[in-house]
């Protein structure tokens, strides 16, 4: 008898059973064919999975342990996975660009976010980071997310339920403004660390330096050079943190054939840059760098420039973000709970998402 995926052994880490033991009902399946082409599918009783070459009965599977290698009803083979998280980041419902497992992996480990860690994250998007932080975290930590709107937190709460199997224990989300919600939810030096994915976090500095505790670490995400300039700027201006470290990361994949062996032609190259800094005790003042910048002003000019289209964003239509939402919140393992609770989650998950009805002629989905 399988055990539920939401069932908890004493000791056990939150989630940690979905990731164990045979395929069950609920749970996602990564099915990968002999020309290594790749499909997920969520593991449904009397499901099936098709393509132009037969199909294969999801019933087939759930009870087979991972790495199982399955025929179709035309002899093509599949082996089945468990989809890693970096599979499943790129690959979840998403109303907003996701921070990619490249980056995602270098602020849990250049941030320090620990075990039992306090950590703030403002900018929830579709939660990609936000299930890291919460595996780095652990049970006995706590990880509390910041997001502007309403939508993008609802599809970040059916990506982290389905990844965990259900509401993750460390996990809670509030809506408003980080600046402003952040000093009134949280006490003057309680948080360890605070992870920023936003379009000016230099905005935010006073409410960082408020909440973070002497030698916390503070992780800024930003997409272009203008930003990440005026963002290590403001902060060495304000003293009461160390001298900012700035980096980006690329991953160049190779290809590997007997002595075919060589670079592949595509890469992910330039996807944020990274910054960090951390919290000097109160009282005491920064060190002014050797050598400054001979201009370091920002015109007025500059100061309209930072606007979601000017970096990049794209804007993302309600009637996006309600389909969005509707996937995300069916993503949820269906498996690991009983039906009605599910149900009830799911509904949960929808409540609150505008119903802007009306046709949009420019809407393309």
């Amino acid at each position: 008898m399988s055990t539920p995926a939401n069932h908890r052994p004493p000791g056990q880490a939150h989630g940690a059973a979905s990731r164990r033991g045979p395929f069950r009902a609920g749970e996602r399946a990564q099915l990968t064919d002999e020309k290594g082409r790749m499909n997920t599918v969520t593991l449904t009783p009397g499901g099936a999975f098709h393509t132009h070459k037969g199909f294969l009965l999801h019933d087939t599977l759930i009870g087979e342990p991972e790495g199982t290698i399955l025929p179709n009803t035309t002899g093509q083979l599949y082996q089945a996975l468990r989809p890693l998280l970096s599979d499943f980041v790129l690959s979840m419902p998403r109303g907003a660009a996701v921070v990619y497992p490249k980056d995602a992996g270098q602020i849990v480990t250049m941030g320090d976010i620990f075990p039992g860690a306090r950590v703030v994250e403002a900018g929830v998007g579709s939660g990609a980071l936000s299930i890291s932080l919460l595996r780095a975290v652990g049970d006995t930590g706590s990880l509390h997310s910041f997001e502007r709107r309403p939508e993008f937190a609802e599809i970040a709460k059916g990506n982290v339920e389905t990844i965990f199997g259900g509401p993750h224990p460390a996990w809670r989300i509030s809506l408003g403004d980080f600046q402003e919600q952040v000093l009134q939810e949280e006490g003057p030096g309680t948080v360890d660390r605070v992870v920023l994915d936003m379009l000016a976090p230099w905005e935010c500095l006073d409410a960082v330096a408020t909440v973070l505790t002497a030698g916390g670490v503070w992780v800024s995400y930003v997409a272009t050079v203008t930003q990440l300039s005026r963002t290590a700027e403001a902060i060495r201006a304000d003293g009461r943190f160390t001298e900012p470290e700035a980096w980006e990361s690329m991953v160049r994949g190779w290809h590997l054939e007997g002595l075919a062996v060589r670079p592949d032609h595509r890469m992910v190259a330039h996807t944020g840059f990274l910054l960090t800094t951390r919290r000097l005790a109160p009282g005491a003042v920064g060190f002014t760098p050797k050598r400054r910048p001979s201009k370091t002003g920002f015109s007025e000019e500059d100061l309209n420039a930072w606007t979601p289209q000017a970096v990049g964003e794209r804007d993302v239509s309600d009637k996006r973000l309600r389909r969005v939402a509707r996937d995300a919140s069916s993503t949820i393992q269906r498996g690991s709970l009983p039906a009605e609770e599910a149900q009830a989650r799911r509904d949960a998950l929808l409540e609150g998402i505008p119903d802007n009805s009306a046709p949009n002629d420019g809407d393309q989905g």
